[in-house]
């Protein structure tokens, strides 16, 4: 993990993604949050009181997150994918593998942990994976450790977009 001092590399688009999260947990979740508690206190005893215990938790959540939101914007180390060139996959690389043993393609972009999403092609700078491929160039092959064994993959293409 990152220690408190280290910048967090991310996207443009993952910046965005956190800075309008937080956005919204200011503006909207937390005001919600504390009318609900406000309405629920009225209803009277509060040891017996379900919503407000709920809205207390919920109003516990949405700050925490908020300190975890705005700790990461203060760290971002937004990268601009489109000023990256070269021939060699570095993070923000959008890169097309072949399984050697299946021969399927897999294409991912290699983003910063909290824009992670594999089923939509997004690959964590901190899995393994993304690290065996940090460095490699089209026809290069990376081996990986995988719950089952042992995957090989073939750099097909690299670029950055």
């Amino acid at each position: 993990m990152f220690d408190s001092e280290q910048r967090i590399p991310m996207t443009t688009k993952g910046f965005e993604k956190i800075k309008n999260e937080l956005e919204d947990l200011l503006a909207r979740e937390r005001p919600d949050v504390v009318q609900a508690i406000v309405e629920a206190r009225s209803r009277g005893d509060l040891s017996e009181n379900a919503e407000y215990h709920a809205a207390k938790e919920r109003q516990s959540f949405i700050e925490r997150r908020i300190s975890e939101l705005e700790g990461k914007v203060a760290k971002a180390q937004i990268i601009d994918i489109s000023s990256i060139v070269g021939d060699d996959i570095k993070f923000g690389a959008t890169v097309i593998l072949e399984d050697n043993d299946t021969g399927e393609s897999v294409t991912y972009q290699i983003v910063g942990s909290d824009e992670a999403d594999v089923k939509s092609g997004l690959l964590s700078i901190t899995s393994p994976l993304a690290r065996a491929l940090i460095g490699k160039r089209v026809g290069n092959s990376v081996e990986v450790s995988i719950p089952n064994g042992v995957r090989t993959y073939s750099v097909q293409k690299v670029e950055y977009i």
